[in-house]
């Protein structure tokens, strides 16, 4: 199902929700633009939250936007780490709702 030619499908979904598609765009270069955050922050952060998300797509598309952005290995390693501790911690805290008063 993966496949990043599937992306050039997005013009299809533009086309058929055209003020819809164009909010998400301008909410998106918003979103990444510098701010109090750097680009390659930001990108960091997208590239954990992928992780998390499991989203292919977006693993690929901001793990290059974040090494275009600077981000070195073991920056990215560390931010992979970082949504992996946030994963085991909702199940780990989850685990309390297993257990009665």
């Amino acid at each position: 199902m993966f496949d990043m030619k599937n992306l050039s499908r997005l013009k299809t979904l533009g086309e058929n929700a055209p003020e819809t598609m164009k909010a998400f765009w301008a909410f998106d270069k918003a979103a990444f633009a510098d701010g109090v955050l750097s680009a390659q922050h930001k990108q960091l952060i997208a590239v954990a939250v992928a992780l998390t998300t499991q989203c292919p797509y977006c693993i690929e598309l901001h793990n290059k936007a974040a090494r275009d952005a600077g981000a070195t290995d073991a920056q990215l390693a560390e931010a992979a780490m970082v949504a992996a501790a946030i994963r085991a911690g909702g199940a780990v805290t989850h685990a309390t709702h297993l257990f009665a008063d």
